[in-house]
């Protein structure tokens, strides 16, 4: 066997997250800081790490250049690992990840997220926890902070600005859910 073969798929997300962003600086600090936090989440809510872990590594590889074709890195990304031969799932929890769906429905992209599966599951709600306990250089944040960082990098005129009202309690509800888990 060869050793493509006997690489998780974790670890395959992580070379491949590794060769689109890998010099990106605190984008890539921010990944691997989530992809932990995920192998993390994993363990303590009985999920497979190999899907969570993968998603985590591949949550924001839409953010690169060759493979930003709409300018929105969650279904950029999803597009891209679809056109790869990844898991529909892995596309889908990266197109949906923190609320994607109230942004690309806003910019008018939500008929090109449909195209991929919103499983509004427990492993959907872990990923978007990891993402929204990450900051932006890798250390862990709450997510309140995190949210309110994300609004001020991204400006106030900024889609996620504009679909605050909605975004905003959907992330909230999920942090919820995930720290009612973990605490239990």
């Amino acid at each position: 066997m060869t050793d493509v073969l006997l690489r998780s798929r974790a670890e395959t997300a992580r070379l491949v997250a590794g060769s689109l962003i890998g010099d990106s600086g605190n984008r890539w600090r921010h990944t691997a800081g989530v992809a932990q936090r995920a192998a993390e989440l994993s363990a303590r809510l009985g999920l497979d790490p190999d899907v969570l872990v993968a998603a985590a590594w591949l949550h924001d590889i839409g953010y690169a250049e060759p493979i930003a074709l709409t300018g929105f890195h969650p279904l950029d990304g999803a597009v891209h690992l679809s056109g790869e031969g990844w898991p529909a799932r892995i596309a889908g929890l990266v197109a949906y990840h923190s609320g994607a769906r109230f942004v690309g429905a806003a910019r008018g992209l939500a008929g090109q997220l449909a195209a991929f599966p919103d499983e509004r599951s427990l492993m959907a709600d872990a990923l978007t926890y990891a993402d929204q306990t990450v900051g932006p250089t890798g250390l862990r944040v709450d997510p309140e902070s995190r949210y309110t960082e994300m609004l001020h990098r991204h400006g106030p005129c900024s889609w996620n600005a504009a679909v605050d009202a909605d975004r905003r309690p959907h992330l909230r509800a999920t942090a919820a859910r995930v720290e009612h888990l973990l605490a239990a």
